[in-house]
């Protein structure tokens, strides 16, 4: 790889997965606004990402992350959401302030200090968003959730992750049990006023798409 790892080349390889930059083209509009920065910018890096063998880049059309790209990006992935966990569980942050945290450090995480926090959290499987952790190996749990917003009247379902990049609906989110692992019954829905009636626990609240984007999970037993 002629391309070193700096900080903006493992946010790139990030943001890429993310999209799912590991199974498909993801465009270069799609970076952009994913990363927050200029159209221009995004081409000059896929060049050069592509050039390292980090991606594989189609002018035009946009970037697929190579065995080598998708490695590195779990990698990234895995010290983000292990750092995510220890500031949780272990220094008592709450889960909305541990995303901007994890940015920060992902990029200064030895290989032996991403052993010894793996090792202390017992090797966890998941973020405290409901997120995959990879393995050390880079293999990644792979779901098929839905938006929570995607679901309708009479259907029961277990949230299984969260959306972490804004502070306020972490908030919101866990003050009305809406967290990984509860299960939601959606009593009804009112589609001229895109109103949902839900009942989690013991209480029964009204949220609209825009509540409930980014919050993603399947239905009770769909596993079974």
């Amino acid at each position: 790889m002629s391309e070193r790892i700096t900080i903006a080349v493992q946010d790139y390889l990030k943001a890429i997965h993310a999209l799912g930059g590991a199974e498909r083209l993801v465009s270069p509009v799609e970076i952009a606004e994913r990363l927050e920065v200029r159209a221009p910018s995004v081409t000059g890096m896929l060049k050069r990402l592509g050039e390292a063998g980090w991606i594989q880049y189609e002018p035009g059309r946009g970037a697929r992350l190579t065995k080598e790209g998708v490695a590195q990006a779990r990698r990234v992935i895995r010290r983000h959401r292990l750092v995510e966990l220890f500031l949780t569980r272990v220094l008592g942050l709450d889960w909305s302030e541990v995303d901007t945290e994890a940015d920060a450090l992902e990029h200064a995480i030895s290989p032996r200090l991403e052993k010894a926090l793996a090792d202390y959290l017992g090797e966890p499987l998941e973020d405290p968003h409901g997120h995959p952790i990879p393995t050390a190996a880079g293999t990644m749990t792979q779901r098929n959730l839905k938006s929570l917003d995607h679901f309708r009247a009479g259907q029961r379902v277990i949230i299984r992750e969260v959306q972490d990049d804004n502070p306020e609906r972490l908030k919101r989110w866990q003050s009305l049990g809406l967290i990984p692992g509860a299960t939601v019954h959606f009593r009804s829905y009112q589609p001229l006023d895109d109103l949902f009636e839900l009942e989690i626990g013991n209480q029964v609240i009204p949220l609209g798409s825009e509540g409930l984007a980014g919050l993603r999970g399947e239905l009770v037993n769909a596993r079974d």
